[in-house]
This record gives structure tokens, sequence and C-alpha cells, in this order.
């Protein structure tokens, strides 16, 4: 493919959000499949429109292992949630896959620019179909020879068939794929490229030229015929760990605290409160894995980010990536106070994954105004915040770096961290 038509912005839906961890409700925005005009409104304008439907819930396909290494999944098997969706393709959810087989040429892509990660897809192509899988792809990529790294899905390309990096790496002696379901396996880390095809490598490239990317979107591509794909996961590398399991070296309890932060048996538990715990060095766009546990029904804990330092007058005005397994009725689209993943008090979790008294891995990507978060490998918020800047996330949009802090909410605190990660993301361009 030489040209990319341009992608448009996904779409929005706004819904109201309570909670009880100190600042006034304001609504919230979740991205939908569905196309829309404009992006919703402000959320300190308190705009709020009809809730998309629930999509019924299926535990991606990971391991335990797996979903502790921080692989999480892409696509949910029901919906699009998630990507920015092109209105110009007929992008689609079909007995279990994403599918596009009209409209023109376009990209699935995901809102966030990834540098160093493990991809791993299922994809099926029609008999002469032409279709890719797109690593580290610009913002606006028109040149898949500069602007993206394109995985060729095409057995009768004339120069770079199945396999091939377009315009940068032809793969040789690949079987033909088109007509039947397989998998690509890709790792992509500094300037070395390698891919695997049903579990044969047939790419190992290094890019030494002017044109070398470290970062960008992943994207799923029609250009010709009917495209389909499946198990999308995604393992961000690189991370780096916050706790070392033997004390808090690298943090400091914020001025007032009266929780207790202590190391036990290689596990910070984090008792009474409230209070909060937070990193000596700053973080703007990362990943952050954590694995958690809360010791009791319907705790309340969190972790805060871009949070500017604490006092004792102001503990921590950050943003919150709730930790909160409860939800009412029986029904897990209908969080409690959130639900763990949610952004508190901006977006809840559409679904509450984790269950107390088990550790579960939670997964945040924070990029410019784009925030997502993974429970077990399940994504459970997609938003953008569109509010005006504020130096205080509380009040506004905050960009700007700021602490990683962990909370103590109350008397009855009972948290246990096995293990946080971090790694800091290249910013978007």
């Amino acid at each position: 493919m030489k040209t990319l038509h341009s992608i448009l912005p996904f779409s929005l839906v706004v819904m109201s959000v309570a909670g009880c961890s100190g600042d006034a409700g304001v609504s919230s925005a979740q991205s939908t499949p569905q196309p829309t005009k404009s992006v919703a409104e402000s959320a300190e304008k308190a705009t709020v429109q009809p809730v998309a439907e629930a999509v019924e819930f299926i535990a991606p396909a990971l391991t335990a292992d797996e979903i502790r290494a921080g692989w999480i999944s892409l696509f949910d098997g029901r919906s699009l949630f998630g990507w920015d969706v092109p209105t110009v393709t007929n992008w689609h959810v079909e007995d279990g896959t994403i599918v596009a087989d009209s409209g023109e040429i376009s990209l699935l892509l995901t809102p966030f620019q990834f540098d160093d990660f493990e991809l791993r897809c299922s994809f099926h192509v029609a008999e002469g179909g032409n279709s890719g899988i797109f690593l580290r792809t610009a913002q606006n990529s028109s040149n898949p020879e500069k602007d993206t790294y394109e995985l060729n899905i095409c057995d009768s390309h004339p120069t770079h068939k199945t396999g091939s990096l377009v315009g940068r790496f032809v793969a040789e002696n690949v079987p033909a794929v088109e007509g039947a379901w397989h998998d690509f396996r890709v790792l992509c880390k500094g300037p070395v490229i390698q891919v695997w095809l049903d579990e044969k490598q047939i790419v190992d490239f290094t890019d030494s030229s002017d044109a070398i990317r470290l970062a960008g979107r992943i994207g799923l591509q029609m250009n010709q015929g009917r495209s389909a794909f499946r198990n999308v996961f995604i393992r961000p590398l690189s991370l780096k760990p916050l706790l070392d399991g033997k004390d808090t070296a690298g943090w400091n309890v914020v001025p007032g605290s009266k929780s207790e932060f202590n190391v036990i048996d290689g596990l910070l538990h984090v008792s009474n409160g409230p209070g909060f715990l937070e990193t000596n060095g700053t973080f703007g766009d990362f990943v952050l894995k954590v694995e958690a546990r809360v010791n009791g029904d319907g705790l309340n804990g969190g972790v805060f980010f871009r949070a500017k330092q604490g006092t004792e007058k102001a503990p921590s005005h950050g943003y919150e990536f709730q930790l909160h397994n409860g939800f009412k009725g029986g029904d897990r689209t209908k969080p409690a106070d959130s639900g763990t993943g949610a952004i508190f008090r901006r977006i809840a979790a559409r679904y509450v994954v984790a269950n107390d008294h088990e550790f579960f891995t939670a997964v945040l990507v924070a990029q410019g105004d784009r925030l997502a978060s993974w429970v077990n490998g399940y994504q459970v918020v997609n938003w953008q915040d569109t509010r005006s800047p504020n130096d205080n996330p509380r009040e506004g949009r905050r960009l700007d770096p700021g602490h990683i802090s962990l909370q103590g909410h109350d008397p009855t605190t009972n948290l246990d961290f096995r293990s946080i990660e971090i790694h800091p993301l290249l910013p978007p361009r």
C-alpha cells in the first residue's frame, strides 16, 4: 500500500460517575465504536448522554502467568471498544472476530503509541486480498517506508509478499496464507523487529535507516478483500520495578498520613488511613503494571498518578486509578464505587473483573490526554480527558509529569501490593 486514508476521530459516549474519594463528581467519557460527527463535550461541562449498552464479558484467552507478565487484550471479542475506528470502512465484529470487507482502505488503530512490545494476532485474509498489521505507526501516516512498519499480508504483492515489512524488508520462503487462519507473533525492541508466522521465524530485521521508528500506534489494515482478526494481544516491554520487595526505598509517606505502609514477606501491605505513599520520582506518559490484592469485602484503595507532591493539607492531587472490586445487585457491569481500573470520578470501569481476596493484575496506559486500563487482561476503560488544562487533575486535564501515589483510603484499608512496575513512554508524534 502506497497511501493511507485519513483516520477519522474516534467517537465518545459521556456518562456520569459517582464515588466517595473526596472530590466533587464530574462527567466522564468512554469510547464506543459508533461514529459521531464530533467528540463529546469536555467533562467539566457535565454533558450527559445515554450510556452505550453493556457488552457481554468474555475473559481473554490468557493464562495466569501471561496476565502476570503484563499481557493485555486489544479486542474484547464482542466490540471495537478501545480502538479508533475509521468510518470510511465497515469495521465491525462478526462471530467473535474483527472484520472489514467493504469501503475505503483504512486502518483500525490503537489510541496509544507503544515502543517496545510483543504482539500476538490471528488473521484471515480472503484469497486475492491485501491486508496488514501496522507497527509503530505515526499519528498521520502516509508512507509505509517512513511512517510505520507495515507487516504485509498479501501473497500476490509484486515486491513485498506476506511477512515482509513494506519498503523495508523482504521476507523469503514464506508459505501462502490467504484463505485460512494463521498466527503472527511480533517482537519490537529498539531497532530490532522479529516476526514469527505460525511459530516459524520469518523476519529478523534491525533498522539502521534514517526512517527508524521507535514508537507508534498499532493498526489493523483493510486494503482489498475481506480481512479478519482475532486474539489480538500485546505485552508492553521494558517495565522497571518501583518496589523491591524489601523496603519502601524510593518512596515517601506524605506528611499527615495515618496509613501504615509495611513490607511483609515481600509484599507491600497498606493498612489504616487515610494516607499516601508517593514516589520520589515523577512520571508523565507511561505504562504502569500493578499486582494487588484487596483483603476484605468491598474495601477501597487507589493508585494516584501525575499527582502534585503531597502535603498535609493537600495529600494527593492527581488522577486516581481506582482499586475497588464491589458491584451492585450481583451485576459486574454496575460497579459499586467506579470499579477497579476506573479513573475515579472521571470514568467508571465498564466491568468489575477482579475479586476481593485474590491477586489481580491491572495495567494502565497514560499518554497525553488518553488513558486506558485493563484488569486481568480485559480492557475496562478507554477515556480522553477533554477538560481545560489544570495543574491539579481533580480540577482539569494535566499532562505534566507527577508522582505515583498509593492510597490508604480509611481505617478499614487492607491492601497488598505484590508488584508495581512502570515504563515511561515516548511522547505521541
